[in-house]
């Protein structure tokens, strides 16, 4: 298979995975959360729970916004995680928690990944000029060319480190879901699930990256 269908099958790939989250999602916000509380009542439990008070709950506008930010210690969550009662908003609530918990904890690929996002964001303002003008000159230049595919990689790099981050923040919010006994049993289950497709969206993200990435460096290796 060449470069641009693999470009074209992980891209397939990426869509499914996203449909099949968000069916997920709205299934599993309409199941409400039998200990009756918002997200926002979740995470401010959670964050309490594991000694961390420094850190700002706030709501967000947008549908499956849901971010936490290290730069300024707040847990973003949308609209409706952070007033809806159902299992979906408790998942993604607790597992927004769970990285505010490895900032608490210094976890090292959270750390990582945080000293990447000033070049990041640097390089992908730029990046796609480079990469263009690189195709326009890749006979003549072919160096303008390499130096948007290392750009590139940069990216694809930080897409990989995301990958850890993002479920190991999954796994704490599942665990404090159960030991601090606010979920168990079918319930817990679908929130593992919620949090499993989520995830997915990320690993298939990571893929479509290296995938284009391999692309690009096909067309630079022959370009003679």
């Amino acid at each position: 298979m060449g470069g641009y269908g693999l470009v074209i099958v992980v891209m397939i790939a990426s869509w499914l995975v996203s449909w099949r989250f968000k069916s997920k999602f709205k299934k599993f916000s309409k199941e409400p959360f039998q200990r009756g509380l918002s997200g926002a009542e979740v995470a401010r439990k959670m964050l309490e729970q594991n000694g961390i008070y420094d850190v700002q709950i706030v709501s967000t506008s947008g549908s499956l916004t849901d971010h936490y930010n290290p730069a300024n210690k707040t847990v973003n969550l949308s609209e409706s995680v952070y007033n809806e009662r159902t299992v979906a908003a408790a998942a993604v609530a607790a597992h927004e928690c769970g990285h505010a918990v490895q900032h608490a904890k210094a976890y090292s690929f959270l750390k990582f990944r945080s000293a990447m996002v000033p070049a990041l964001s640097i390089s992908s303002k730029v990046m796609p000029f480079v990469i263009l003008a690189g195709f326009f000159t890749i006979q003549t230049f072919p160096a303008i060319l390499a130096i948007g595919i290392g750009m590139f990689a940069f990216t694809t790099l930080f897409s990989f480190v995301t990958l850890p981050v993002e479920f190991d923040a999954s796994k704490r919010a599942l665990a404090w879901l159960e030991e601090s006994g606010l979920s168990h049993g079918e319930e817990l289950g679908m929130a593992k699930n919620a949090l499993k497709w989520a995830a997915m969206t990320y690993v298939v993200g990571a893929l479509g990256s290296l995938a284009m990435l391999l692309y690009y460096l096909s067309i630079f290796n022959s370009r003679d």
